[in-house]
């Protein structure tokens, strides 16, 4: 454990808070401002999700380097290091010409914000005593709860009132502050590195890649032929990976983490799940701006009630979970999640968005809930290196199915539009037809939970 000065014991926890908000901000303020970037950029509001797919993706395909890097380079280095391609990607991002450059700039983005948050949450784990680190993270995280209710309204407001190119400058003061922070605050710790895996980390990124491009491939005219052949060769590539890791003493992620059963469930629900609820973040501001004609600002606010309910129902995650269970909460919580993903397919009015409010607020606080409980039963069970090489695992999980959940629903809906030549409103409210069925049975994974599962945990 590293010795920290008075100052850095107690402001330490703020260069993680300020790297969690820039990269959620991020994330969240984008949504509402697609319909403004696409105009801009001469495309269609309903193509843009790639400038939202090659962010997380990125973010997926990285993240496993971050811990060999800190160990290898140091913290210090490495975080701060993270701040500047961050900042860099985000100024290439505001001077986009075109989408593919956009596109480009925000895979430069994402590889400094897959070092920056996992590399400031390593920093902290090893910083601190284990007495000491709920509290520590618990304050810490506290952006990542505020930024998603931030990030739409402020998103709404830029686009409407300034440019969308604010929409990326605005992390420019945020990362100086980050870098200054980070250069006073941060030790610089180092720790023996074995030889990354570097063709296990290869055949996963290229899967990774195959699997997202075959989806939007498929769903375009004249082109399924290329979305055949990019799944299959992903799946050949996963079948070179599990043959190279069954060879290979230190693999990019051991298959022995899928011995642990409530791992194997629970990895492979929060994989099913996010497919099914991904999709809403992107496909609602489109359709309150693309098809109901609501001003960014608007649609803004109409989303803050998802980081409403996720906020309220935090003090309670515990003891619904102590209540009921595990298996029972994951089991009863995805249907509701997926039945109310199905209740969006009623809205086809702009004059129904008092009706928003205390849907999405639920849904919300049963995303939260989700969230905690898949990732909680998800690690419980791992033991010694295992959690760590699981933990890394489920965060590249986490980013790939928001990828793929992004790019499945985009997907549906263009195919519904260009092939089956259904109306706009139509189009968005089988799409959510399609995703909230495939949310509801994604519970049929939890069902494979025991009821004692996750006790000691609680």
């Amino acid at each position: 454990m590293v010795t920290l000065t008075p100052t850095q014991d107690k402001y330490l926890p703020y260069v993680l808070a300020v790297a969690l908000f820039m990269q959620i901000l991020d994330a969240t303020i984008l949504n509402t401002s697609l319909p403004q970037m696409a105009q801009a950029l001469g495309e269609s509001p309903l193509k843009m999700q790639w400038a939202v797919i090659s962010y997380a993706l990125t973010l997926a395909i990285f993240i496993p380097l971050s811990g060999f890097l800190a160990d290898k380079y140091g913290t210090r280095q490495v975080f701060l290091s993270a701040i500047i391609i961050f900042c860099i990607g985000s100024l290439l991002c505001a001077a986009s010409p075109t989408l593919d450059f956009l596109i480009a700039s925000r895979v430069i983005q994402a590889i400094g914000g897959a070092m920056m948050t996992p590399v400031a949450r390593l920093i902290l784990v090893k910083s601190y005593p284990r007495n000491k680190l709920l509290t520590v993270m618990n304050f810490a995280v506290i952006p990542a709860l505020v930024a998603p209710l931030v990030g739409p309204i402020l998103g709404g407001y830029i686009v409407q009132y300034a440019s969308w190119h604010w929409i990326f400058l605005i992390n420019i003061p945020m990362g100086i502050a980050g870098f200054v922070m980070g250069k006073k605050l941060v030790p610089a710790l180092f720790e023996d590195t074995k030889r990354l895996d570097w063709t296990g980390f290869l055949l996963f990124a290229a899967a990774a890649c195959g699997f997202t491009l075959a989806v939007e491939f498929g769903s375009q005219t004249g082109h399924g032929l290329y979305g055949l052949l990019f799944g299959l060769s992903a799946s050949l590539l996963i079948g070179a990976y599990i043959w190279h890791a069954k060879r290979q003493s230190a693999s990019l992620f051991p298959l022995a983490l899928f011995d642990v059963r409530t791992f194997r469930i629970g990895i492979t629900g929060n994989l099913f799940t996010r497919l099914g609820i991904s999709a809403v973040p992107f496909l609602l501001p489109l359709l309150l701006q693309v098809v109901f004609e609501y001003s960014p600002s608007k649609a803004g606010w109409l989303l803050a009630p998802i980081a409403v309910g996720a906020i309220g129902i935090k003090p309670f995650v515990s003891k619904i979970i102590q209540r009921y269970s595990y298996r029972k909460v994951l089991i009863y919580n995805t249907s509701v999640m997926g039945s109310l993903i199905l209740v969006l397919t009623q809205f086809n009015d702009a004059s129904q968005w008092l009706w928003f409010i205390p849907i999405l607020t639920i849904m919300g606080a049963c995303n939260s809930l989700q969230f905690s409980a898949m990732n909680t039963i998800t690690i419980g069970d791992l033991q010694g290196a295992q959690t760590s090489s699981g933990n890394s695992l489920m965060a590249v999980n986490q980013q790939l199915a928001i990828s793929f959940g992004i790019a499945f629903g985009a997907a549906i809906l263009n195919l519904l539009r260009e092939r089956i030549q259904m109306d706009t409103l139509t189009a968005f409210q089988t799409t959510f037809f399609v995703m909230g069925v495939l949310t509801i049975l994604s519970a049929m994974v939890f069902m494979r939970l025991k009821p004692e599962d996750g006790r000691g945990l609680y």
